[in-house]
Parts: C-alpha cells; structure tokens; sequence
C-alpha cells in the first residue's frame, strides 16, 4: 500500500478507518526508526561528543517532534492538509515525507 492511499483519498479528505490506521503505523515506524538511530547515536558517544554528532542528535529529535505532531493530526482530523493554505499535502511529498506539515508551494514559500 502506498502512502496516498493510506494517507488522503482522492478527494483530498484527512484519513479516516483503515486508511488513518496505516498513515498511523507508518508514522509509527518512522518514530521508532529515529528513536533507534538516536540511542544508537547516544550510546556511541564519548565524554565529548564532536560537532557533527550534536547537529545529528538535533536533526533527529527535531524529527522526533515532527513526527509526534503528525500524529497529534492524525487525532485531530488534519494529517495529510497543509497548515498553511489547508490544501492536501501531495502524495509524492508524504511518500518522502510522511510528516510534512505543508504542501511544497507553502513550505518553499517559508525559506
């Protein structure tokens, strides 16, 4: 199963039943996947950690919270609709990016 279709139907609707479990599990997935990578992360760690290391360390609870957020949209109705023009986040976009808050016009709009 693909994303899409277990993210927005083709009308562009927030998830709902089989389709809002999937786009759950996958967010899931992903949580675990970066917890992993983090206590990895932090276990490989010396008394001084390098530069690079922190930067990664960052990236990935920011990530972490990203992902908590997607879930929270899950919850409430939004997952899968930007925050921004409230148009559905495109299914390539949450292919690559099953967090993405908004839509790639809106998001290039905030660089």
């Amino acid at each position: 199963m693909t994303v899409n279709s277990a993210v927005n139907d083709a009308s562009g609707c927030p998830p709902d039943g089989a389709r809002a479990r999937r786009a759950r599990e996958l967010l899931q997935e992903e949580r675990r996947t970066r917890v992993a990578q983090l206590t990895v992360l932090e276990h490989a760690e010396d008394a001084a950690p390098e530069e690079g290391t922190l930067a990664r360390r960052e990236s990935l609870q920011s990530t972490l919270e990203e992902i908590d957020a997607a879930l929270a949209r899950l919850d409430d109705g939004t997952y899968g609709l930007c925050e921004d023009c409230g148009d559905p986040v495109p299914e390539g976009r949450l292919e690559i990016i099953p967090y993405a808050r908004r839509c790639v016009q809106c998001q290039q709009r905030r660089r």
